[in-house]
């Protein structure tokens, strides 16, 4: 790297505390919106007990929590040269990048065990694969490497559908693959918006994100592209039976909301519309998987 890109970006210190630091490693607030699709997806599965609900999280939790901290301890190089993460615990030096790996995998084997003994091994099993798809494939290999390493190191966010489904009904099926889909091409989108008010920062860490090796104007094309695409998805689920008229609606309207921000993007270089679309992102996804259940339960 250039001495450009390994200047250490100033960050606020913060008053040491280690219980909130163990917290912050695990990225709780990038956990919530998995967790919103685990817990109404096991609804739409079928009508699971609240313990098996909470235990299936619970071990979510612990994996995504896992994956997070070792995250931090290897990007830690790339989170000092961004003002949004320069004051992370293993990024600061409040934490050594080796305890932080102890306790991601720490993390991940108990939330192996768990699901595995209170649930079911598949659930452990699909659980597991995220925490390696986030880890190996995408913090380690693509997210150095290639513009591309959002959209297939996605998949491993988009597992927990997969995850819930198993914990319900012991196996896997078609609806199931489907809301894995819908989650797995909301991702590009909704992190290329993102990516689009961070460019300088990305830039500055090299960090070979869509908007610094393809430009501002293909990474807005490719977000409309995706997002047209995320529309023909969301719409298998009901073609194939899985859901009715409640979700086709939904998915309808809240699509082609998306389409609009994505469209108004493409045409406005104003980052004000890639903050409004990377929020409108958030409540796309939780409102189409909220809306899963409620279909579900009226049908």
């Amino acid at each position: 790297m250039s001495g450009a890109q390994t200047a250490a970006i100033p960050h606020r210190t913060a008053a040491p505390s280690l219980p909130r630091d163990l917290l912050t490693l695990t990225k709780p607030k990038v956990q919530s919106l998995l967790l919103f699709t685990t817990v109404t997806t096991m609804y739409v599965a079928g009508d699971p007990s609240l313990g098996l609900v909470l235990l299936t999280c619970l071990g979510g939790a612990l994996s995504a929590g896992g994956a997070g901290a070792i995250n931090h301890a290897v990007d830690r190089d790339i989170d000092r040269n961004m003002a949004r993460t320069a004051d992370r615990p293993v990024a600061s030096g409040r934490i050594p990048a080796g305890a932080a790996i102890a306790f991601g995998i720490a993390l991940e084997l108990a939330s192996f065990t768990l699901l595995a003994l209170a649930v079911n091994p598949l659930a452990a099993s699909l659980s597991l694969s995220g925490f390696l798809g986030y880890v190996v494939v995408y913090t380690l290999w693509l997210k150095r490497t290639t513009p591309q390493n959002i959209v297939i190191g996605g998949a491993a966010g988009a597992v927990p559908p997969l995850v819930a489904w198993a914990a319900v009904t012991g196996g896997l099926s078609g609806t199931a693959f489907y809301l894995f889909a819908i989650v797995f091409f909301w991702t590009p989108p909704h992190f290329w918006a993102l990516s689009l008010l961070m460019k300088d920062d990305y830039a500055r860490a090299g960090v070979p994100m869509m908007p610094v090796v393809r430009g501002e104007d293909e990474t807005r094309r490719q977000i409309l592209l995706y997002t047209v695409l995320l529309y023909a998805v969301t719409q298998l689920p009901f073609c194939a039976g899985g859901f009715g008229i409640a979700y086709l609606i939904a998915s309808m309207t809240l699509g082609a909301g998306f389409i609009y921000c994505s469209a108004r993007l493409l045409r406005s270089a104003d980052r004000r519309w890639a903050l409004r679309t990377y929020l409108f992102s958030l409540s796309y996804l939780a409102l189409l998987f909220l809306a899963m259940p409620i279909d579900a339960k009226l049908g």
